[in-house]
């Protein structure tokens, strides 16, 4: 099945809209799949798939799960989940097998297929493209793809960290129309409810925004990674693609048939109403700064509020190193990065050209590639309300 351009999926908004979703990627969490008990519970995984299996019959469906970790725990038997990289890669290891066993026979007849990504794979645009074209192919297939992190292999520097960022990236690299997050969490609270028994779950959200993000805590848990943070900067980058999304709790009965059919489940994120570009969403998502760029306060106006080029002259200070190509970020100083873009000279040639004017480039540098220090076209604003 040929998935909708932007412009045809879901065009009345709401929950009423989730239930014309032609292609949708669910994110199963470590919690979800365990029933909050570190191990894999064999029938509580069955009713999840069985209700995956519906899904998949009436629509393409894309499945991010965690549990390698977790599963690698019970099976070298340790007490605890390690902290130390090579501890987590040698349970993932482990468990990604049995993982993807568990998943193969609870879905069957389904074919499943195991996908295993690092953020190197989206952060390289080719590969970005290859990895989409291999999805695409499955799905055309009737096939359903397992997705998880490549956790035997990522370190720091390239891992995505949790399942949330890594169903989001998925979520936009296949042009779904919905992302339902399952956790032990039923939505997203104006309050902790874990310590406040007045705190109210939201319906609906209809933006992200900084102070959000700042009273979502970390992972409530010892056995997953992700806390409700990175939930939110899921449903953000979701969102910003024009994407729907649900976080709704794992255990509920029959949570994903209802969602899907528009029962005001967990929190509905709904995607603005102009959504960012997929390269834009490419560049603020899914690639890690390798540097900064220091700009005046100018600079910055010039970017957020007249979607300007960074010029040479507005750079006052360089950190880190990259090459040209490379993403950067932009702050001032003293703040947060509010602008990331991919660096039209390297870190050493823009020590040099900082503070300049475009017309002393050549003189400086002894050639002249672009004017500009990030070009206007592989710019974008990070800030959230």
């Amino acid at each position: 099945m040929k998935a909708p351009t932007r412009k045809e999926a879901n065009p009345v908004g709401g929950r009423a809209a989730l239930g014309r979703s032609r292609r949708v990627v669910v994110k199963i969490g470590t919690n979800a799949l365990t029933a909050n008990t570190g191990r894999v519970q064999r029938a509580h995984l069955q009713r999840l798939a069985d209700q995956l299996l519906a899904v998949a019959d009436a629509r393409e469906l894309i499945v991010v799960s965690s549990g390698a970790i977790a599963l690698g725990v019970e099976r070298l038997k340790l007490p605890a989940r390690p902290k130390d990289i090579p501890g987590k890669q040698a349970c993932a290891a482990v468990g990604q097998s049995q993982l993807m066993r568990a998943w193969e026979e609870a879905l069957a007849p389904r074919v499943v297929a195991q996908v295993l990504l690092t953020h190197a794979d989206v952060q390289d645009r080719r590969r970005y493209l290859n990895a989409r074209h291999a999805l695409e192919r499955l799905l055309e297939q009737g096939v359903v793809p397992v997705i998880n992190e490549n956790d035997t292999v990522s370190v720091d520097e390239i891992k995505f960290g949790d399942n949330d960022s890594l169903a989001g990236l998925v979520a936009g690299l296949v042009g779904a129309d919905a992302l339902v997050i399952l956790s032990d969490v039923d939505g997203l609270y104006d309050a902790d409810p874990r310590g406040n028994p007045k705190a109210r779950r939201l319906e609906l959200v209809t933006g992200v925004t900084k102070a959000m993000l700042a009273a979502a805590g970390g992972s409530g848990s010892s056995v997953g990674t992700g806390g409700m943070a990175t939930k939110l900067r899921a449903a953000m980058y979701a969102n910003e693609l024009g994407l729907r999304c649900v976080i709704a709790a794992g255990d509920t009965p029959d949570v994903l048939g209802r969602v899907l059919s528009g029962e005001p489940l967990g929190t509905l994120f709904e995607p603005t109403t102009t959504p960012r570009h997929a390269r834009a969403a490419w560049i603020a998502h899914a690639l890690k700064p390798k540097g900064t760029l220091v700009v005046d306060a100018g600079a910055r106006d010039a970017v957020v509020s007249r979607k300007k080029s960074l010029l040479p002259s507005g750079v006052r200070a360089v950190t880190g190193s990259f090459s040209s190509g490379d993403p950067v970020d932009l702050v001032v100083e003293g703040g947060v990065p509010f602008a990331r873009g991919l660096a039209a000279y390297g870190a050493d040639e823009l020590r040099r050209l900082a503070g300049k004017k475009s017309a002393l480039i050549e003189p400086t540098l002894g050639y002249r590639g672009l004017d500009e220090a990030v070009h206007r076209d592989d710019l974008t604003v990070l800030e959230p309300g």
